[in-house]
């Protein structure tokens, strides 16, 4: 018998989030995290480079950027491109599909955003108790 995500990868099946083999959860995974939201996010619409990536996020450490622009790249949402030139120049865009995902990215992180406030107070007031 097949594995699901045999059956994922082939194009016979869509991902299934809630089955625990299916490849879908480890996208999920990776376009969630904190890092990658930010990322996808700071890259919508524009081409930059590492160094202004980084100052764009804040608070990212060298190291977490890397991986995660890794990570985003080899699930074809980010487009690495460079120059081959001393001193190195690389830059990144979205790719069309990097592109729709942090469009709905950016809808749960503009929730958070506008409804900050109120999970605060609620946290405040479970903390109360």
């Amino acid at each position: 018998m097949p594995k699901l995500s045999d059956a994922v990868r082939s194009g016979k099946l869509v991902g299934n989030l809630q089955a625990h083999d299916c490849p879908s959860r480890d996208i999920l995974k990776h376009v969630t995290g904190r890092w990658a939201v930010l990322t996808l996010i700071a890259l919508q619409g524009q081409t930059i480079r590492f160094t202004a990536l980084k100052r764009l996020i804040g608070g990212v450490s060298d190291r977490m950027l890397t991986q995660t622009l890794q990570t985003l790249e080899a699930d074809g949402f980010v487009l690495r491109e460079d120059f081959k030139v001393v001193p190195p120049h690389v830059e990144y865009s979205l790719t069309p599909m990097g592109e729709n995902v942090a469009q709905h990215v950016r809808v749960l992180a503009d929730w958070i955003e506008e409804n900050t406030g109120e999970i605060l107070a609620v946290r405040g007031s479970i903390a109360a108790e």
